[in-house]
């Protein structure tokens, strides 16, 4: 069992963690009973004050915590090198957490970056407990979200307009005459900004509803990728799409395996185009079409603006959202002629 933390104390006292730094530094002004209530839920859950005694001491530490959902996709690997090289410029250090999108691992990691004093956090992840997020807020520790939406907090987040590369994306197939598009995507708040931009397009295309068999949700790796594509283009030709969006460029490299093990010729037989645009779409075979996030600046922006947070607390937060871009390579290509011919 793991060991309590501050926001354990905190939620069962019902107050914030701030409260709760009171209570373990003696200062501030505190009523006894609550004061005795704290103390008391210390002892019940034998609690350590000293652990979060000294994490919460805001004196400099010279270290920031990144917390991203999967070091092994493309995407936050090239995030977390830039966001380094930006810690690096500003002179501190940059603690890398990978939680896998798992809860409970991206609490413990929140606990362990409390306890390592960093002056700054970086969310990358949804954590999937947004009242944690908002007790580091409470507490005053300067937090932004990258790339994440939790709206219901007021916390600065800098990210791509995940809806619009969608929208885009699906305008660019439509415009090489594309009318059965399939979609493979995760269940991450961005991917379903960039699924309802494909919709929306299609729609205003006049398309009808999209058939379940050409849409799949599943986790962002490149066999998911290929699982997905199995299942939409063992139809018949005439039924199957003739063009794919993948939500990330891993899910996209494995729908292009996938099409080159079942025999289909890219972009001749299919279509394909991904988002992020990672290394990994420059070097794949076809060189993969996708939308862009301009990491360097977002990232840039990010801790540009983490470090004015982390200077005055009492900043007031921005939202901002970057356009995408689409960057043309070689597997997207005009529709079949059998299907423009139907038109």
């Amino acid at each position: 069992m793991s060991k309590p933390t501050i926001y354990d104390v905190a939620r069962e006292a019902g107050v914030s963690i701030a409260t709760v730094s009171k209570v373990l530094n003696n200062n501030g002004r505190i009523s006894d009973k609550t004061r005795q209530r704290i103390e008391g839920i210390m002892r019940e859950l034998n609690y350590e004050p000293s652990r979060v005694a000294s994490a919460l001491t805001r004196s400099r530490t010279g270290t920031i915590g990144l917390m991203i959902p999967d070091i092994a996709n493309p995407f936050f690997a090239e995030a977390a090198r830039c966001f380094e090289d930006g810690a690096q410029r500003s002179g501190s250090d940059l603690i890398i957490c990978s939680t896998d999108r798992d809860d409970e691992k991206a609490a413990r990691y929140l606990s362990m970056l409390l306890r390592r004093r960093v002056d700054g956090l970086i969310i990358a992840s949804h954590t999937g407990d947004e009242s944690g997020i908002a007790r580091l807020l409470e507490g005053g520790m300067p937090t932004l979200l990258f790339s994440a939406e939790l709206p219901s907090l007021n916390c600065g987040s800098i990210g791509v307009d995940d809806y619009a590369g969608g929208r885009r994306a699906t305008e660019y197939l439509l415009s090489l005459g594309h009318r059965r598009i399939g979609i493979i995507s995760d269940n991450l708040p961005g991917s379903r900004l960039r699924e309802q931009g494909y919709l929306d397009a299609l729609r205003e295309a006049g398309l009808p509803p999209v058939p379940p068999e050409h849409s799949v949700r599943t986790s962002a790796t490149l066999e998911n990728g290929r699982t997905a594509a199995r299942e939409m283009l063992g139809a018949e030709p005439g039924i199957r799409p003739t063009a794919v969006f993948a939500c990330n460029d891993l899910l996209a490299i494995g729908v292009l395996k996938q099409a080159r093990a079942a025999g289909l010729s890219v972009p001749r037989d299919l279509s394909v185009i991904g988002f992020d645009n990672t290394m990994l779409a420059d070097i794949c075979q076809p060189a993969l079409s996708t939308i862009s996030q301009p990491l360097r600046e977002m990232t840039r922006r990010a801790m540009d603006m983490l470090n004015a947070a982390i200077d005055d607390p009492a900043a007031p937060v921005s939202h901002i959202r970057v356009e995408p871009e689409l960057v043309v390579r070689d597997s997207a290509g005009p529709a079949p002629e059998s299907e423009r011919s139907e038109q």
